[in-house]
């Protein structure tokens, strides 16, 4: 089924183009969730917030972009808001410790994350570079792992982050420089 009509059934409410969209976009979803929250249940509850969102809003899609980017979009804001809100709920849980009124709020990312994708071998790597890249800022983490993890062009990224090809590649850039300076120490370690 082409996008297109694939777009006028669902925008008719149409449950078997959702399901079908549903299968089509899950996996992709998924996968950019967990690479910006690095934690499997938040990816989980990111998806389902995702296409809960497309079937709300398909309706108002003008498509002025490729569907395909429009989803994106949503995934990336959704990744974003439950990053702020868990940062929110650990800033609050710390400052209600520190009055005695509640312990310290357990933020998912605090831990070693492993991704599922990863192969046996190389678990302790990944949890280390992922572990750099949670550190990264929000803009460079997003574009990075749009880049890296799910094999977007710097086109496409500009598309679903609204900005230019140029910011794109400066962002990448920024984020390997980074990367390099969070894991030289790691390395300089490992590779005597």
């Amino acid at each position: 089924m082409s996008e297109a009509s694939l777009l006028m059934k669902l925008r008719e409410g149409d449950e078997r183009s959702f399901r079908e969209l549903t299968n089509l976009y899950h996996d992709r979803v998924y996968n950019t969730s967990l690479g910006l929250l690095q934690h499997i249940e938040n990816a989980e509850d990111v998806t389902q917030e995702v296409f809960v969102e497309v079937f709300r809003s398909v309706s108002g899609f003008k498509a002025e972009c490729k569907l395909s980017t429009w989803i994106y979009r949503i995934t990336v804001q959704k990744s974003l808001e439950h990053i702020r809100s868990s940062r929110r709920k650990k800033r609050s849980g710390i400052l209600m410790s520190l009055f005695g009124k509640e312990d310290r709020v357990n933020i998912p990312g605090d831990n070693s994350f492993y991704h599922p994708g990863i192969r046996l071998e190389n678990k302790e790597k990944s949890a280390i570079l992922f572990g750099a890249i949670a550190k990264l800022p929000l803009n460079q983490r997003t574009a990075f792992t749009l880049h890296k993890v799910e094999g977007l062009s710097h086109a496409e990224i500009a598309d679903i982050l609204k900005t230019s090809v140029s910011s794109v590649e400066s962002l990448i850039f920024r984020a390997r420089q980074n990367l390099r300076s969070l894991l030289a120490g790691y390395y300089e370690k490992n590779l005597r």
